[in-house]
């Protein structure tokens, strides 16, 4: 008898790019907030900003509809990397961050590393269905 689970996939996708669009939106919610994590070497400034959040809300929906599933999670993947290399790292040797500070900056980073990770398996073992993209 051969078991399937064709809802693992579906859900799994969901709770993958959902938090991903929530995130988006906050992006054009509470831009001060994000704003304030930005190093002065990130150009564009509130730009930058909403163009991130709109490419995490475009990706997350992607996603959870299964079009441009590869592509989207390509540009997750490097959105992440950009993350990791231009706030997390940078902040890690901010010598103005506590202690618990940056152990909590730490787990961020290690949260968008797997994400990534996440995100390139994703990309690797997906197989567009008949009819999809």
């Amino acid at each position: 008898m051969k078991l399937t689970k064709p809802n693992l996939g579906t859900f799994g996708r969901i709770l993958f790019a959902l938090p991903f669009g929530v995130l988006g939106l906050n992006h054009f919610l509470i831009t001060s907030f994000f704003a304030g994590m930005m190093t002065s070497f990130i150009p564009g400034g509130g730009f930058t900003i909403l163009f991130t959040g709109f490419l995490l809300i475009v990706t997350s929906i992607a996603i959870m509809v299964k079009r441009f599933v590869t592509i989207s999670c390509l540009i997750l993947a490097g959105l992440l990397f950009l993350f990791i290399v231009t706030i997390h790292i940078p902040q890690l040797f901010d010598s103005s961050f506590s202690a618990d500070q940056h152990a909590m900056i730490m787990m961020q980073l290690f949260k968008d590393m797997a994400l990534m990770g996440g995100a390139l398996m994703i990309a690797h073992i997906y197989k567009p269905e008949k009819g999809e993209i």
